[in-house]
């Protein structure tokens, strides 16, 4: 099921009539915490779905770094020769963010370790800071798009190289 930036709005409407200061939703694919503090509702997001592996193309057009659906017509720029990479995908469509705040330093750069929990990435959308996690043990091979970017849902904000 894909949310709309109007389903989300009127979820928001839902919780600001509501007296709760949390709601923590888990699903087989996601987990999803709103919280409210004084400047409104902040998001953090998990994709608790298994990663998707991709392969490079030959070229590095905005229509090869769609997430791939299925895995086997996966095509995304790479970074060495690409196998095994595993993107990690904008779970909404929003603004990209590569840092916690204008200035900050970013919360990864390629070469760096991560985790499965490592927060890589924010995308705003409606005015929510979504967290964006890695999904998976390993070294960011590759930055796919530029700080303060639109990102489609779906769309690979980075790639990972896991850990073997």
């Amino acid at each position: 099921m894909d949310l709309t930036n109007e389903d989300v709005a009127d979820i928001l409407a839902v919780l600001d009539s509501l007296p709760y200061d949390e709601l923590d939703l888990q699903t087989p694919r996601f987990r999803l915490t709103l919280r409210r503090g004084p400047g409104g509702w902040t998001e953090e997001s998990q994709v608790l779905a298994d990663p998707v592996p991709v392969t490079p193309a030959d070229n590095g057009s905005p229509a090869a770094r769609q997430a791939p659906q299925p895995p086997s017509e996966a095509s995304l720029p790479g970074a060495d020769d690409g196998a095994g990479l595993v993107a990690v995908v904008a779970p909404l469509p929003g603004t990209f963010y590569r840092a916690p705040r204008p200035g900050a330093a970013p919360f990864v750069e390629v070469g760096d370790q991560v985790g499965e929990d490592t927060v890589v990435a924010i995308v705003e959308t409606m005015k929510l800071m979504n967290s964006v996690h890695a999904g998976t043990r390993g070294r960011v091979a590759r930055i796919c798009l530029e700080n303060a970017e639109l990102a489609a849902q779906g769309v690979a904000l980075m790639l990972i190289e896991p850990d073997t």
